[in-house]
């Protein structure tokens, strides 16, 4: 067990310093074009998604304890966080940049479909990873074929409550943290999202992230694709929403109808 985990760290160290060096030289070969953005969007994207697949087969398959897949969640939250320059990685975020007008709405959809490419192409990349059999444990897994069973288990609805409330769980995290500097900020998302994993992860395997699920969840057996887009796409999009029209909306209406805020402190200080 100690040799498989060792084994997947070096691998999922070796996933994000090639895709580091990727982001790097495509940036610099296409900084004149406009395509960069869309090139960083794909890579870490790509990343997100053979990081994930890696931490979830040493979970579910390595059966490493539940501390373990903890820390090494919060872990990999925290380096995406410090190495995606600029790269969303999540179809919900990108439509929330959208609706803050921080994108225009055909980048959003562009990054977007960037996004689900990066997704579909890790899907594929991964088996090919494991089939090296670098460790016992992708031997394993390569003998069973590859197979995995959907984490869902909820009836959907309450599935696909879980994926909402995770997503504006993190989504809140997200939003109350922009204007602390970065290298701090990132480790406060990134407890957010270990927490997250935490509370759900028995539930929905807490994806929130509909661009992640299509790539680690989807191929799963035992729920269809329609199942699967309710719980994993529609569930993060009304969380992330909620979260934004929450804050952005019905938090400063109540600010401004309830008579005890709008009263002037020297009001307050005679009372």
């Amino acid at each position: 067990m100690t040799a498989d985990v060792a084994v997947s760290l070096v691998l999922l160290a070796g996933i994000v310093a090639l895709s580091d060096a990727t982001r790097r030289l495509l940036t610099r070969a296409l900084a004149d074009t406009g395509l960069s953005v869309y090139a960083v969007e794909l890579v870490s994207t790509f990343q997100l998604c053979c990081c994930t697949h890696e931490l979830r087969l040493l979970s579910e398959v390595g059966g490493i304890e539940p501390r373990l897949a903890l820390t090494l969640t919060y872990l990999a939250a925290v380096i995406h966080g410090l190495t995606f320059s600029g790269a969303i990685g999540n179809p919900s975020g990108a439509l929330e940049h959208a609706y803050h007008a921080r994108l225009s709405g055909w980048c959003a959809l562009r990054r977007i479909a960037c996004q689900f490419a990066a997704a579909a192409a890790a899907r594929a990349a991964v088996p090919v990873i494991w089939g090296l059999g670098l460790s016992g444990l992708h031997a394993r897994h390569k003998l069973l074929g590859y197979r995995c069973v959907s984490p869902i288990h909820a009836p959907l609805t309450k599935a696909a409550a879980v994926e909402l409330a995770c997503a504006f769980a993190v989504q809140t995290a997200i939003t109350h943290t922009r204007s602390v500097e970065e290298k701090y900020r990132v480790h406060a998302v990134a407890a957010a999202i270990a927490t997250v994993v935490y509370a759900g992860g028995s539930v929905t395997g807490a994806v929130f992230n509909p661009a992640l699920a299509f790539s680690t969840q989807f191929p799963c057996s035992g729920h269809s694709f329609l199942e699967y887009c309710l719980v994993y796409w529609l569930g993060p999009l009304l969380g992330t929403m909620g979260s934004v029209l929450l804050f952005d909306k019905l938090v400063p209406l109540l600010w401004r109808k309830s008579p005890s805020l709008q009263l002037p402190l020297e009001t307050k200080k005679s009372a």
